[in-house]
């Protein structure tokens, strides 16, 4: 068998969405401390696996999915709520996971797969294709070939000089291609990306990006179609650098990563009242004023100066609610 090469070509649309991306994680970065706070992780995480089983057709909404996070009971099938606690297993370990390393790739799988794919933890061992009715789409290699081939893959992913940015996206396309699993390879596929986009900058590592996939599944799986069709991973690689680009802009956007330089800075208190927020979102009036020796009085003044200044909004009730900060 002959060295496993992707076929490509670096197209102007690609070049663009990758200075874009640059650009928008530029801003970010000055401020990714304040921003990914433990509780903002902890939301994207709950978008990012529930987006993700949902293009794969499991039921369970996004409420369900945080109540089995936190370990309530929940009403649902079976084997929608395993896939669940399988995922939040295998996104726990993944940020340490090598992404050139197939034996964390097959761990991983077998996390993410557990009790709900016969084949867990190892490569398919007969033929797989997709088909649109009857009609085949797409047929993998075969499976006796299936372990050389993602050895090369990983090989070319971790030797190539292409942006890494770049080259997460075509390993994407062409795991897809191997179909290296009797099942989970979407999962996988988008998984392993994300651990290699990881590898460049730590945002990456909690981006919500399979919400945007997600909204747009006949976008994701027509632009693989065509990759197949026309032998070339860019076709794949642009729709995947725009998903990336939608995300980094919204999640920018929702925690107010616009308009740095911020202004005047914060008085003391300020920041005081900001780092209690930052560390519980939960936190009440009483909490703040307790936490940092201050009047209740004294903490309002400050909620409402960071409020109108950007720095904080509330979502939701006095009562129930909690404190966004907006990375001001």
């Amino acid at each position: 068998m002959k060295d496993y090469s992707p076929i490509y070509k670096i197209t102007p649309k690609i070049t663009n969405l990758v200075y874009q991306i640059a650009q928008d994680l530029e801003r970010i970065n000055i401020i990714r401390e304040q921003v990914l706070t433990p509780y903002l992780r902890r939301e994207n995480r709950i978008k990012t696996i529930r987006s993700s089983l949902y293009i794969e057709a499991n039921t369970l909404s996004l409420e369900q999915v945080a109540d089995v996070i936190d370990g309530k009971t929940v009403i649902g099938l079976k084997r929608d709520i395993l896939e669940v606690k399988n995922a939040i297993k295998a996104y726990d370990k993944l940020l340490d996971c090598d992404p050139y390393n197939a034996t964390d790739l097959l761990a991983e799988h077998e996390q993410m797969t557990k009790d709900t794919v016969e084949e867990h933890g190892r490569f398919r061992s007969g033929g797989v294709g997709v088909f649109a009715g009857k009609i085949p789409i797409h047929v993998a290699p075969p499976a006796n070939q299936v372990p050389e081939l993602v050895d090369q893959l990983l090989v070319w992913t971790k030797t190539t000089d292409l942006p890494q940015i770049v080259k997460s996206c075509i390993f994407h396309y062409e795991f897809e291609f191997i179909h290296p699993f009797a099942d989970g390879n979407g999962r996988m596929g988008r998984m392993w990306q994300t651990l290699l986009l990881y590898q460049e900058n730590p945002v990456f590592g909690w981006l919500p990006v399979e919400t945007i996939i997600a909204r747009q599944q006949e976008e994701y799986y027509a632009a693989i179609q065509q990759s197949t069709k026309e032998n070339d991973s860019a076709i794949f690689a642009e729709f995947m650098l725009m998903a990336l680009a939608e995300a980094i802009s919204e999640f920018k956007n929702n925690q107010g990563v616009v308009g740095i330089p911020l202004g005047a800075p914060l008085n003391k208190t300020e920041q005081a009242v900001l780092k209690v927020i930052i560390n519980n979102p939960y936190a009440t009036y009483l909490e703040i004023a307790n936490k940092i020796n201050k009047t209740s009085k004294t903490v309002q003044r400050a909620l409402a100066s960071l409020k109108e200044r950007g720095h904080i909004s509330r979502v939701g009730s006095d009562k129930s609610g909690y404190w966004l900060t907006n990375g001001k």
